[in-house]
């Protein structure tokens, strides 16, 4: 609960020893370290790009074997990333 309770408050007690950056957990802090290391220990097979967070590789993938999850309401058009479909969805609102 307490650490729900950041979020509201913004208090960010994991500091970045290079930049100051705070974040509301340590694993945040910790990811975020990384990318001032240069470390990107997750390797995309296909290609050889390589990401700080395994998540961003997951993500990256799809553009390999074509996995579009995300799925417009309105057309049908699908998408990588939740980010873009969003972007796309306003395109439907701003038609109107």
């Amino acid at each position: 609960l307490k650490r729900h309770q950041r979020i509201h408050s913004n208090e960010r007690p994991y500091k970045c020893h290079e930049c100051r950056r705070g974040f509301i957990r340590g694993d945040q802090l910790k990811q975020h370290e990384a990318t001032h290391s240069n470390k990107r220990p997750y390797k995309c097979r296909e290609c050889g790009r390589s990401y700080v967070r395994q998540q961003n590789l997951k993500q990256h993938q799809r553009i390999h074997s074509n996995e579009r999850p995300y799925k417009c309401c309105e057309c049908g058009h699908r998408f990588i990333r939740a980010d873009q479909l969003k972007r796309h969805k306003a395109t439907h609102s701003n038609e109107r």
